[in-house]
């Protein structure tokens, strides 16, 4: 298929059921996503929230990948940035967040997402060297706070490529992830409900952003947890 008649070419963005991502990835990955998704617990909590809020916890990663050669590797760990026209809430500052650990970035769950995920990019944008950061995230709700998974709002990531994978909700309604082109008009909405639900993004052309979570059982914790990659051409 030429990249332009990919659907993530023509449309800009793909919503993936958990499905059609699970017949996309090797029996190895699908395996060890248990493992994968336990490694969610226990990360610290993000200390530059400029909203004062105490809802999102976060580790973060720098890896990169040569066009035509298989595999990512991890980099150095970096400060995360961002713009504040991209970010206008956390934006304009270096963020150094606790790295994922070496192991979850080697293991057969997280190779495999990540892999099929620059395979796509690839797809639609070939022969590319890649800059790529991967985000755990972890939104937690309360009774009397709802969880912010976009704090700023509808937004771009300023990179290439984004894609989100869920990984785990746990006692928690709304979250409705929302897709818009960058002069604001709407393209859709749906939510990611089942782990291994998808979106993949072209971050040049959509907007995108999640609305607060909300504790189904205010009596029992709540989360919501997801993986972001960021692809970004290199040179």
């Amino acid at each position: 298929m030429t990249p332009e008649k990919t659907p993530l070419v023509q449309a800009g963005f793909v919503h993936l059921q958990a499905e059609a991502t699970e017949a996309a990835l090797p029996p190895a990955a699908l395996a060890d996503f248990p493992a994968f998704a336990a490694s969610w617990e226990g990360m610290p909590l993000d200390q530059h929230m400029a909203d004062g809020g105490r809802y999102r916890r976060r580790r973060h990663a720098v890896l990169s990948a040569r066009a035509g050669t298989p595999g990512l590797v991890r980099e150095a760990d970096a400060p995360h940035w961002q713009a504040r026209d991209h970010n206008p809430l956390n934006g304009g500052i270096q963020r150094h967040f606790e790295p994922i650990p070496r192991a979850i970035t080697a293991s057969a769950g997280f190779a495999g997402i990540a892999d099929w995920a620059r395979a796509a990019f690839d797809a639609a944008d070939p022969g590319r060297d890649w800059h790529i950061e991967a985000h755990q995230f972890r939104i937690e709700a309360g009774p009397d706070i709802a969880g912010r998974p976009t704090p700023e709002g509808m937004h771009r990531d300023g990179v290439d490529w984004v894609l989100v994978l869920l990984v785990r909700r746990e006692n928690v309604d709304e979250g409705v992830t929302e897709i818009a082109t960058p002069d604001g008009t709407r393209l859709g909405a749906f939510t990611l409900t089942q782990p291994l639900d998808a979106v993949l993004l072209d971050d040049h052309r959509i907007l995108h952003g999640v609305t607060p979570v909300v504790p189904h059982d205010a009596t029992r914790p709540a989360w919501r947890d997801v993986l972001v990659l960021t692809f970004r051409r290199r040179g």
